[in-house]
This record gives structure tokens, sequence and C-alpha cells, in this order.
């Protein structure tokens, strides 16, 4: 035993772990329905809006020319919403990975360079979906529902297996910058250091609660613990999610769930969907261990541990009919 024996059984286990899981495939198809959602929830007059300076978009020079959005012609713009749709539901679908992970960065990618109405959700998406190239381009499954494959006790990771896991890793990575720059970013900002800013933002008439929450979130931030404890809550989550890249699975499982709370909150309140949808994702990416299928998960445990013991109190209970005597 050397003190190298740790590290290098622990880095065999992760060159070994499959890189094509339904997990990924999760996360495929709810960073495609962000993109869905938008492109059918608003009409592409709206997405088209001229800038400021007038000019009215797609702006199709340089490498723009290849997005979906100039490459339909003038007039018939309505033709990159139907195709946006039918790929990402494709996607959605889970349909041959391979080919539809290129068509699905190409048409992420085609919307941020092509509309004026987007968030920063929208570029996470692209970001996303451009990262997970390698991984679509290098899995063979029919469906990414399906099982990954997994390796014999003695073969060795080829180099599609290699490619696949870096850029898992990479992926990792960029989201670990995400949220690091997201929590110490506001520590520069006057309101979000001394606990106000979501008292602004959640009464801010274009970007503040929904109608239906706003009742809520004003009873919450009117009283000084409320809107500190919300402001300073939420950088706090955003750290951890940053440090969560350097965390054992345990935590990492809880900070899963704490950062989909936060953004299905930021969701409710501010109607940012697409954004909820394209974060979640890269969670999904982020936080769940590299060949995990969606069977191996806590929740999918619990939904059929639940459905053994209905099974199991549903043979009692006819066993026992069968066994009483009749009146």
């Amino acid at each position: 035993m050397t003190p190298f024996d740790g590290p290098a059984e622990r880095t065999a286990q992760w060159a070994r772990a499959c890189p094509w899981t339904t997990t990924v495939g999760l996360a495929r198809a709810v960073l495609a329905a962000g993109t869905l959602l938008t492109v059918l929830s608003t009409p592409y007059e709206v997405l088209l809006s001229p800038l400021s300076d007038g000019t009215v978009p797609p702006v199709c020079g340089g490498p723009g020319r290849l997005g979906l959005w100039c490459v339909v012609p003038d007039g018939h713009r309505w033709l990159a919403v139907l195709i946006s749709a039918v790929v990402l539901c494709v996607v959605i679908a889970g349909w041959r990975p391979q080919i539809t992970g290129v068509l699905h960065w190409w048409v992420a990618w085609s919307f941020t360079a092509g509309v004026t109405i987007q968030d920063g959700g929208d570029q996470v998406a692209t970001v996303i979906a451009l990262l997970l190239l390698p991984i679509t381009l290098t899995d063979r499954r029919r469906w990414h529902w399906q099982r990954g494959p997994v390796l014999a006790d003695d073969a060795t990771p080829g180099w599609s297996w290699l490619v696949a896991r870096v850029a898992r890793v990479l992926i990792m990575v960029q989201v670990f910058v995400i949220y690091l720059h997201a929590a110490i970013a506001k520590l520069g900002v006057t309101e979000w250091a001394d606990g106000t800013a979501l008292w602004y933002w959640l009464r801010n008439p274009q970007f503040g609660a929904a109608g239906w929450l706003s009742p809520l979130t004003d009873r919450v931030i009117a009283s000084p613990a409320g809107v500190m404890g919300l402001t300073w809550g939420s950088m706090t989550i955003e750290f951890l999610l940053a440090c969560a890249l350097f965390m054992r699975p345990v935590p990492r499982r809880i900070l899963l769930v704490a950062g989909l709370g936060l953004h299905l909150g930021i969701a409710a309140a501010m109607g940012l969907v697409s954004f909820l949808c394209a974060m979640a994702a890269a969670l999904l990416l982020y936080l769940t261990p590299v060949g995990q299928e969606l069977r191996e998960t806590w929740p999918v445990k619990l939904l059929e541990s639940v459905r053994t013991r209905r099974q199991k109190v549903t043979s009692i209970d006819a066993a026992r009919m069968v066994t009483e005597p009749s009146g």
C-alpha cells in the first residue's frame, strides 16, 4: 500500500464511470424545454424586436449568417420557430443524441445570435449545449433514456469514453464559474452587500414578483429580517453551489435541492421559466455523480420503496380476505 493507491483508485473509478446516462438525458431534455417554451410562448415579431439604433434583427453578418434565423427567407421567420420547435421536441424525446446534439446546439446558438428578446438562461443553454457536444457525439444509444453501457471488469475505457468524461468535467467547471461569479459580483453592489437588493427587485414593476405572489413577498420584505434573509440567503446558496465542486456526494445532493429551490423561487417570483430550465439542467450535470442513472437517484428510490410497501400491504390484505371465514 502506497500513499498514491487511494487517489489512483479513485481516478480509475472516475475514468470508468459511464458518461452516457439517463441523468444526462434528463438534463438535455430540461435544457431543450426551456428554449422550446420561449420560442413557442413568444411571438417571433417580439423576439425580433428592433434594436435601440433601429436595426431590425436578425443581423446576418459574420458567423451569424449561419444561424437558423438568417437561413430562413425574409418574410418567413415563422419557419425558424417551426424548425426550432421540431428539433427541440426531438431532443426532449431523446432520439439519437449523436444527431440531435449538434442540432440542439445550432438551434440554441441561433436563438442567442439572432433574436433580441433573451435572458441569461438562453446564453447558459447555448454554452451547455456546446459543452455537451463531445458527450452527444460519442453517444451511440438510440434514445438518451436508455441506460448507458457498463465496462467489463477487465476492459479499458476507450478514447470516446474519456473524451465524454472530460467534457462533463468542463461543464462542471463552467457551472462552478457561473455561481462563483454570481456570488462574488454581488458583493460589489451596495444593495446586495447591505441585504436590501431583493426589496428593490421584488417591487420592480417590470421584473418584480407576480401579482398572485406579491402579497406574500411584500409581507416578507416589509421586515428587515425578511428582506436580508432572502437577499443574503440567495447569495449564500450561490456561493455554496460554487463550493460544491469540491464537496462529497451527500452535501452535493443537498445543494442540488437547494439550488433547484432557489431557481424555482426566481421563476415563480419573476416568471423566468427558461432561466429555471437552463440552470436546472446545469445543476443536474454539475451535482449528480457521473455514471448515475435515474433509477439510482433518491427520488426514484423513494417512489419505488413506497410502491413496494403498497404492494406488500395489498398482498397481506388479500391473503387475510382469503383466510378469514365468511360470515
